[in-house]
């Protein structure tokens, strides 16, 4: 039986240089082949010690639990900075906490369906994007399903479509970035005082800085259309008019830019992984791509949210790709005090890593757990590992906001893609998982497209 891919690991132990240049160049391979089985793993380094934790248990403690005794580690903030500022990824605190008051009622049940049609219509703008290019010959699909991800987030977040001209300039400066973005920055490593310069590559901090005027020159619009009531009801409109209920206060310009930075990065890069990874799996698998085919059928062609409870076949789909390509695969907690763990000191301050690249495959836990099997969650093992062992949007307080808003738009656009076309491998373009900033193919993901109807 074919397995999906995954990338080799680590061969036996390294030095502290020799893991960060792995590192550097992929998270994932540089990892030992122990990860898979251990429950808990220690790594010293002459700066800092880090606990990777896979047991159920374990993690539930730092993200259920206990979630403010283990606050995001300062180390994700440095190689970030520069685009994200001081948005709700990166916060810890009392600063979170009213940033999360503020964000999550942009993002609650009814406001997910008011924003479908805007979803569809992305969905249908990629249909229609994809025609030229279903002629069998090769094509890298995460470029097309990036160009999709940063439609939805336009569409929803500001009204406008990925044509609109400052939304389009976005979203090639963000590709920019990415490609100058480094995995690792030096003060992710050293323990640098505040005061000390951090080392960003200079094109790095450019494209940032040209990628937030942009944003807010997006904000100060929307403020101005809010002053004037002339705003559309979108996630923008609805997140800068909510006041926190314990302050009264509202996100200033410069807290929008912010925000609407984690969200792009969050709602596009991420989206954009897991629906490339969904479309390799089914060209790989085309008997539950001819199931996610016919289901789709289903669909009318003006259908509405209510709809979207037929895409059982789907949203398998796409949560077995979200357990197999996790697009964050790693995160990154700090102990704000002393604690133990597995009859194991963990001193104050130490770094707790949480993978779900490696829970998700954890061999003690899942059955099958790197073959591809989206019927596995109606099993008893399925079921269960959902509750103990998944967490591609984190879980307990710090869960992703968006967590409900991306398993419609994925299963959504998923279906719509394949109704349209059939996918099919190219022999000699295999793809290979690579981690920088999400889980992406680390020579694309080529596939060919054909019509499926005429």
């Amino acid at each position: 039986m074919t397995l999906p891919p995954k990338p080799p690991a680590r061969a036996g132990r390294v030095s502290l240089w020799r893991y960060l240049r792995l590192f550097r160049r992929d998270i994932l391979s540089a990892q030992p082949a122990r990860l898979y089985r251990a429950w808990m793993a220690e790594f010293r380094t002459p700066f800092f010690r880090s606990y990777l934790c896979n047991q159920p248990e374990l993690v539930d403690l730092v993200l259920r639990e206990r979630p403010d005794d283990f606050p995001k580690s300062d180390r994700i903030r440095e190689g970030l900075s520069p685009l994200l500022g001081n948005s709700v990824f990166v916060t810890n605190g009392a600063v979170w906490k009213r940033q999360r008051r503020i964000i999550d009622p942009a993002f609650e049940g009814g406001r997910l369906r008011d924003t479908f049609p805007s979803i569809r219509a992305a969905g249908q703008g990629a249909v229609a994007r994809l025609a030229p290019n279903a002629d069998g010959q090769p094509l890298e699909i995460e470029a097309q399903t990036s160009h999709a991800a940063a439609d939805v987030i336009f569409r929803t977040l500001f009204s406008i479509p990925i044509e609109h001209e400052v939304a389009a300039e976005v979203f090639q400066s963000f590709r920019n970035h990415q490609r100058k973005q480094p995995v690792v920055n030096l003060g992710a490593f050293l323990p640098l005082p505040r005061w000390f310069p951090r080392l960003h590559r200079r094109a790095t901090r450019q494209t940032a800085r040209h990628i937030r005027r942009l944003i807010s020159r997006l904000t100060a619009e929307r403020a101005d259309q809010i002053r004037t009531g002339t705003a559309p009801d979108d996630l923008a409109t609805k997140i800068m008019t909510t006041p926190d209920p314990e302050t009264g206060q509202r996100f200033d310009t410069d807290e929008m830019v912010d925000q609407v930075a984690i969200f792009f990065l969050a709602g596009h890069e991420t989206s954009a992984s897991a629906l490339a990874w969904a479309l390799y799996l089914l060209a790989m698998y085309p008997e539950w791509q001819d199931r996610v085919a016919e289901e789709a059928q289903a669909l009318t062609d003006d259908f509405g949210f209510s709809e979207l409870s037929k895409l059982r076949v789907s949203r398998d789909v796409f949560r077995e790709t979200l357990r197999l390509y996790p697009p964050v695969p790693m995160m990154v907690r700090q102990a704000a005090r002393p604690e133990r763990f597995r009859d194991r000191a963990v001193p104050m301050g130490a770094q707790i890593v949480l993978s779900p690249w490696h829970l998700h495959r954890h061999e003690r836990l899942w059955d099958n757990p790197d073959g591809f099997d989206p019927a596995r969650y109606a099993t008893e093992n399925g079921k269960t590992c959902l509750r103990r062992a998944y967490i591609p949007f984190s879980a307990g307080q710090r869960v992703c906001p968006g967590a409900g808003f991306a398993m419609i738009e994925g299963p959504l656009l998923l279906s719509m893609l394949v109704r349209a076309y059939r996918f099919e491998l190219v022999p000699d373009r295999p793809a290979m998982p690579v981690a920088h900033l999400t889980v992406r193919g680390k020579q694309g993901i080529w596939l060919c497209l054909k019509r499926r109807n005429g």
